[in-house]
């Protein structure tokens, strides 16, 4: 396994390119498919893949959470991803699979992992809704192998606010402020519905309007629209929409590939584009930067996100 791993680093060269590498993994058969379905996770997100350590239980954790274990003298949250999305196990997986994202270190129990797939994010396609809701939005994206078998990408992101309990305590809104001015309207795609509805949550505390997409080609296609109906208008598109707020993983189309697109077409000139991503480390806001991002900040952290687009609207030309 740590052959597997061992060129995690020099993948970062991936981003920007609107292409990715996700680890495969499964977690035993699913009830209600009676098979073994096959998820992912991005490379990005993975720190190392061990054999699980010996896991102490502390008491009151959140039913997912299966204790804690010591690993180089780091205590680390262990999360039984089979038990989070309902498949039953008469033994606790010897597998653990670390991550590092949102600032936080945590590791989740799978039954194996497969192999590291790179494909592009156009082959990424967001799940059918009635086929997502048993799973209550926790597949953000599925593509196909070439043997047909289908891999979903997990919400890892909320799968860490759920059991961290992050995002849930309203008290991490009370410093938001309203922003005093009217007519704002922020753009953000993002494919996690957790952190959809924080940055709802946020722009409504401060008083902006906030529209929507979950997942790169659904922004474009929505923020060309956009921009035509200014043009036609003969009306500035920075007029209407004051910021543009993107995620970087998403289906479909990544939010580097989406920023290079925004900032290669002059009608959106004027009109920030701000980074908000669980990829937090220097070497994607390096790439961020590359791709014309001005701003790049990590993802549940509701107050610095509030302050920094207080800063950038208040900065804006009032239309």
């Amino acid at each position: 396994m740590s052959e597997l791993l061992s060129k995690i680093d020099a993948r970062t060269k991936l981003a920007g390119t609107n292409k990715l590498e996700i680890l495969m993994f499964t977690l035993g058969i699913n009830p209600r498919t009676e098979r073994r379905e096959t998820y992912g996770i991005n490379v990005f997100k993975v720190r190392e893949v061990l054999r699980t350590p010996p896991i102490t239980r502390a008491p009151e954790m959140p039913e997912a959470v299966e204790g804690m274990v010591s690993l180089r003298g780091i205590l680390i949250p262990i999360i039984g991803l089979a038990k989070y999305i309902g498949i039953p196990l008469e033994t606790v997986p010897d597998i653990t699979i670390i991550t590092e994202y949102n600032g936080h270190t945590q590791g989740f129990l799978v039954e194996s992992v497969d192999t590291i797939l790179r494909l592009d994010w156009s082959a990424m396609r967001v799940p059918p809704e009635m086929v997502n809701t048993p799973l209550g939005g926790l597949v953000t994206a599925v593509t196909e192998l070439p043997d047909g078998r289908l891999v979903m990408m997990l919400d890892v992101e909320r799968v860490l606010a759920e059991t961290a309990q992050i995002g849930e305590d309203e008290s991490i809104y009370r410093n938001v402020r309203p922003l005093g001015l009217n007519n704002r309207r922020v753009f953000y795609a993002d494919d996690s519905s957790v952190a959809r509805k924080q940055i709802a949550r946020t722009l409504e505390a401060m008083g902006v309007q906030g529209i929507s997409a979950v997942n790169g080609r659904q922004a474009w296609d929505e923020l060309r629209h956009l921009a035509e109906v200014a043009e036609n208008a003969h009306t500035p598109l920075k007029d209407t929409l004051q910021l543009i707020l993107t995620d970087v993983e998403m289906p479909e189309m990544d939010g580097y590939m989406l920023t290079r697109k925004i900032k290669e077409d002059k009608r959106f000139a004027g009109i920030p584009v701000l980074m908000h991503s669980s990829l937090s480390g220097s070497s994607n806001q390096q790439l961020g930067k590359t791709v014309g991002v001005d701003e790049y900040i990590s993802k549940f952290e509701p107050n610095r996100l509030a302050s920094t687009l207080t800063r950038l609207l208040k900065g804006a030309e009032a239309p």
